[in-house]
């Protein structure tokens, strides 16, 4: 049996999936991303192949393709492809019925168009500001002293919503400390917040070309409270992946990677 990897070293986090032949994914891994991406990926390989019998390091797999915001920095890679590619590729593969996606990552919103063979039709990218990315949540979290999770659903419990007028990370997070501060509840300030990037996701959508539907994908797709306030904003039917939204882009990544291999092996 031959093996395919994809590695999609991102700002926050390093994710490595393995395929087998018939694009079944055999392993995966998801791990915090260090300062030193050739680290991060190398550690993310060495436990993605640890787990598939038959393979002793990642030079054993046919072909690996590095994606993400350090993919020139993945060892062994035979080539690198851009992230944008890799997460059409990646949902195409989890979903062929979904034509639009937002990729929100740990530092850039993206707005991706989908064609019917998984290649990328349009696509808008905002990575001038970190504000509605993952670092955005992040620090939000942080100035609630709160986990990621907890965040997440705190904007679903909240009957108002208390609007966030900061459109950058650190006048928000300024913004934000303020409100708690001043006693307003927490998950309305939450709530707030989620909205805020919902309507700069809306931009995205437009440029993705969604219509009826969107899926996310990054981190932030599991944030339920934002799920929630982009189906609100953007009155589209996020739909949810069947495989994890965090893995898109090295599941796109090892999906070339299969598919250049065959060929090769052809």
């Amino acid at each position: 049996m031959n093996y395919f990897g994809g590695c999609d070293s991102g700002s926050t986090y390093t994710k490595c999936v393995i395929l087998d032949e018939t694009g079944k994914i055999i392993s995966d891994v998801t791990l915090r991303s260090r300062i030193n991406s050739v680290l991060s990926c190398q550690e993310a390989l060495d436990q993605a192949v640890e787990k598939v019998e038959g393979l002793a390091s990642a030079k054993d797999l046919d072909y690996l393709v590095g994606t993400g915001y350090g993919r020139k920095k993945v060892p062994f890679a035979d080539e690198n492809i851009s992230e944008i590619s890799c997460h059409a590729m990646g949902v195409h593969v989890s979903d062929p019925s979904v034509k639009a996606i937002i990729d929100i990552g740990g530092q850039d919103v993206k707005g991706i168009a989908v064609d019917t063979d998984g290649t990328v039709l349009n696509f808008a990218m905002n990575d001038k500001c970190a504000a509605g990315t993952g670092r955005f949540f992040e620090a939000m979290a942080r100035a609630f002293e709160m986990d990621l999770t907890e965040f997440s659903n705190l904007s679903l419990q909240a009957k108002n919503v208390i609007p966030i007028t900061a459109q950058c990370t650190v006048f928000a997070e300024s913004e934000v400390i303020s409100l708690v501060g001043e006693g307003k509840p927490m998950d309305e300030i939450a709530a707030g917040i989620e909205l805020s990037v919902a309507k700069r996701c809306f931009v995205m959508s437009k440029k993705a070309g969604a219509t009826d539907a969107i899926t996310l994908t990054g981190g932030c797709a599991k944030n339920a409270g934002l799920k929630a306030a982009i189906e609100k904003v953007l009155r589209l039917k996020v739909i949810d992946l069947p495989i994890d939204p965090q893995l898109m882009g090295a599941l796109g990544a090892a999906e070339y990677a299969r598919q250049k291999g065959m060929h090769k092996e052809a």
